[in-house]
């Protein structure tokens, strides 16, 4: 599987309810057809999935959501039975891990149409996709009650033969806001943050002058940094220039009025960070050390700020930098998981793996957010550590002070992560999630109806398709 979408890294989602839903008592909404299940897919994963499959778990007679999974579609069609089998496989295996195997699924393909297509093209070039996750989940006697095709602003179903409800013309979607899942929405303060592509767009390296600009500055540190840590400089002072550098940065950012819309705001971060800035502090952070006491800043009144440093970061990484994009974007997804925001944690811990697939601490991060993992243990190990540096002895005995000039050039693939690390991500407690299935940000959760503690049922969508129960192609 070569030729895959960018954005086709696997995001599994927990099914915990959200805390803005648990903030209301007694909401419960059903879902019974298949335009307000379109309706009410961004809601369910926290923004509008672009280029992508999505599976959502069903569970129980009333159909209640449990664990989802997005993908982004594969451009090679050969692949795509071999990806069907891999995401029905992950999706029912997640599921029964914490131990409610589904009794359904409901498909999306979502996808734009390209130049000169319309959405009813899309919907029959994607028809064999379909049709392969369909014989997947019935190969693991999980049938598809619902499979449709949401393109161009309208939607089809694979499943529903009936033109009275599905014409072959496609069904339009609800304006935004106005379906009963917005209203729902609305009422236990969630929103949608957009589409996916717009939110990857956060993270992606400056172009034109602006981006050679920042080339030309990270050229000129890297011919800086290598001969000081040649001639014996100590990699400890180097550490601090970088963290004191960020921090300088952070309460920039702080102080800045704040901007509603997110390229605006971005707009705004890029000016107020010099490009001479961003080149010190990406180089300083391919050192492993300086990124763990980074990662350190990840709560408090400071937390938003520095997450949006890390995005500003990530994007001065241009080429032929952009493996270096893997530090700022790893610790922006851990600062989002740690705020409790998994949308955005798992777009930019996804993002971090493009940029280097490697690099083991977003690999953990990443497996640890969609397992639903609790980022406490995390915190906990982070802050000890922090503590230790303010005693004496600890601080002398913990310190390394070497730093490797090779990192300047090719970035760290984090492969000796500290093991207190790794334990605190292993450590962390999946089934103590509430409804023990994974889940997005959204209103989804453990009962048949979302509410505040619930989850969106789908009621009796559409009867299994053909297929549903097929054998598994081998």
């Amino acid at each position: 599987m070569t030729q895959r979408d960018e954005s086709a890294r696997p995001s599994v989602s927990p099914a915990a309810p959200s805390p803005a839903w648990d903030a209301r008592s007694e909401t419960q909404i059903t879902l019974r057809s298949p335009g307000e299940l379109a309706d009410a897919l961004p809601y369910l994963m926290g923004f509008h999935p672009t280029d992508s499959v999505v599976l959502l778990a069903l569970h129980g007679e009333r159909g209640r959501f449990g664990g989802r999974l997005r993908l982004g579609i594969p451009r090679n069609s050969e692949e795509w039975p071999e990806v069907s089998d891999q995401l029905a496989e992950t999706l029912v295996a997640g599921c029964v891990k914490r131990g409610a195997r589904p009794d359904g699924i409901v498909l999306f393909l979502c996808h734009d149409p390209r130049t000169g297509e319309s959405g009813r093209e899309v919907m029959e070039r994607l028809r064999p996709l379909a049709q392969s996750l369909r014989l997947a989940c019935g190969g693991l006697d999980v049938p598809v009650y619902e499979a449709l095709c949401l393109s161009d602003g309208r939607f089809w179903s694979y499943c529903c033969p009936d033109e009275r409800c599905c014409p072959a013309e496609g069904t339009l979607l609800a304006l935004p806001g106005t379906s009963v899942m917005a209203a729902a929405a609305a009422y236990a303060g969630i929103q949608v943050r957009g589409t996916l592509r717009e939110m990857e767009a956060r993270y992606a390296p400056l172009e034109g002058e602006r981006g050679r600009e920042q080339e030309s500055a990270l050229d000129a540190a890297a011919a800086d940094l290598i001969p000081r840590i040649l001639g014996g400089t100590d990699g400890e002072m180097l550490r601090r220039e970088t963290l004191d550098l960020a921090d300088l940065v952070v309460e920039r950012f702080r102080v800045a009025p704040p901007l509603a819309a997110p390229p605006e705001a971005d707009a705004r971060d890029d000016a107020l960070l010099a490009c001479d800035e961003a080149a010190a502090i990406i180089l300083g952070l391919q050192d492993r050390v300086t990124r763990d006491r980074a990662a350190e800043w990840m709560e408090g009144p400071r937390a938003p700020a520095v997450l949006r440093l890390w995005r500003a970061l990530a994007r001065r990484c241009v080429p032929p930098y952009t493996e270096h994009a893997a530090a700022p974007l790893t610790l922006a997804g851990w600062v989002a998981w740690s705020m409790g925001d998994h949308p955005d944690a798992r777009v930019a811990l996804s993002q971090a793996l493009t940029a280097d697939p490697e690099y083991l601490f977003a690999q953990l991060l990443h497996r640890a957010c969609n397992d639903g993992m609790d980022p406490e243990p995390l915190r906990r190990c982070l802050r000890g550590e922090r503590r230790g540096r303010a005693e004496p002895p600890a601080a002398v005995t913990g310190t390394d002070t070497r730093t490797d000039a090779g990192v300047i050039t090719r970035g760290t693939k984090g492969a000796d992560e500290p093991g207190e690390v790794r334990d605190a991500i292993r450590d962390g407690d999946p089934e103590g999630v509430p409804g023990g299935i994974p889940q997005e940000v959204g209103p989804a959760g453990p009962d048949s109806v979302v509410p505040a503690a619930g989850a969106a049922s789908p009621g009796r969508a559409a009867p299994p398709g053909p297929g549903a129960r097929a054998r598994r192609p081998e």
